[in-house]
C-alpha cells in the first residue's frame, strides 16, 4: 500500500483522516507492506495539533476539491491513529523536506 497521512507528531504517531476509510484498513492492519510519503508541513507538535490540522486545514482543502464533483462535499468519516507497529518493518514512512500533498 502506498499513501500518506494527514498529520505525523514530533514523537512520530500517525494519523490518517478519511471520509470513506477504504485506505485506512490496509493502513491498519491489511496492506502487508505500507509505503507513506509525508511532506514536512505535516509534521506537528502533537496529538492535540494533528486533529486540530484535520479539520482546519486539510478537511476545507479537500472539500473544496470535492465539492464540484460531489455536491455533498467531503467529510472526516473515520481518523486512523498509529502509534506503533506490530510486525517490524510493515510501515516505512518517507519524509521529504519539502511540503508533498496537502
Amino acid at each position: 500500500m502506498l499513501g500518506s497521512v494527514s498529520a505525523v507528531t514530533e514523537d512520530a504517531i500517525l494519523v490518517a483522516a478519511s471520509a470513506t476509510a477504504s485506505q485506512l484498513g490496509p493502513y491498519a492492519a491489511g496492506g502487508g507492506k505500507v509505503i507513506l510519503v509525508v511532506g514536512s508541513q505535516k509534521i506537528v507538535p502533537n496529538l492535540d495539533a494533528a486533529f486540530t490540522r484535520i479539520r482546519e486545514y486539510v478537511l476545507p482543502w479537500e472539500d473544496a476539491q470535492v465539492r464540484p464533483v460531489v455536491p455533498t462535499g467531503s467529510f472526516v468519516g473515520k481518523i486512523l491513529v498509529i502509534e506503533r507497529e506490530w510486525i517490524a518493518g510493515r510501515i516505512e514512512v518517507v519524509l521529504v523536506r519539502q511540503p508533498v500533498g496537502f
